[in-house]
């Protein structure tokens, strides 16, 4: 009941043109929207690109101990530049997100990011995510502030988004024909099964739920 009156209310929201277009819904275990999961779309068709390509760098500023974005999707090959606005230390470290967390012998960077001195730029360190055609979820967290922290999402397909607070993220102009829809969110270790669609004259409605409650964010 829940999931149909989410759809319900999200599908009459929907104002676009329906040729290639496709919404997909994430909820999580009690049927409430969750906020900044990443969809990704693989068209079989894979000669049209969208509009808006994936950004090829981001930036992420520890601040107050916490990382923001929470969640960055880039492309293949984006350089990241990691900012400490606080006045101490932050030592990053990465690892894969999900299961594969729990395997501590799997460390993508670590590094030590000094605190801002007062009156002075924050200090920085880039890092390129360059492992074309993998699809690598980062977990961020600092080995000394150990409630910190984050995910960069590197996508393997160019058609990606991050879900609205809404819980959900629309796709314009796709390729006809058929696609793979699937759905990754940090705290959904095991990962959601793909689903099929078509992509065509008719609005695509895709909808997938987690296992899971993903924790409140400091605000």
């Amino acid at each position: 009941m829940k999931k149909t009156l989410l759809l319900t209310t999200l599908y009459a929201a929907c104002t676009l043109a329906s040729a290639g277009n496709l919404v997909v819904s994430v909820i999580d275990r009690d049927g409430k929207p969750v906020q900044d999961a990443i969809v990704v779309v693989i068209p079989a068709n894979k000669s049209v690109l969208p509009k808006t390509a994936l950004p090829a760098e981001a930036g992420i500023v520890q601040e107050k101990m916490q990382f923001i974005p929470a969640v960055s999707l880039v492309g293949s090959g984006a350089r990241i530049r990691l900012s400490n606005n606080d006045p101490w230390n932050h030592h990053v470290r990465s690892s894969p997100a999900g299961a594969e967390q729990f395997n501590s012998s799997k460390v993508g960077f670590d590094m030590m990011i000094e605190g801002k001195p007062e009156g002075k730029p924050a200090k920085t360190a880039d890092i390129t995510l360059d492992k074309p055609g993998v699809v690598v979820a980062n977990l961020l967290g600092c080995y000394i502030h150990g409630s910190m922290r984050g995910y960069i999402y590197v996508s393997e397909s160019p058609w990606a988004a991050k879900t609205s607070p809404e819980g959900f993220t629309t796709f314009e102009n796709l390729p006809d024909g058929p696609a793979q829809v699937k759905v990754w969110q940090g705290e959904q270790l095991i990962d959601l099964a793909p689903q099929q669609t078509a992509i065509g004259a008719t609005l695509g409605k895709n909808v997938f739920q987690l296992t899971v409650v993903p924790r409140r964010r400091r605000s």
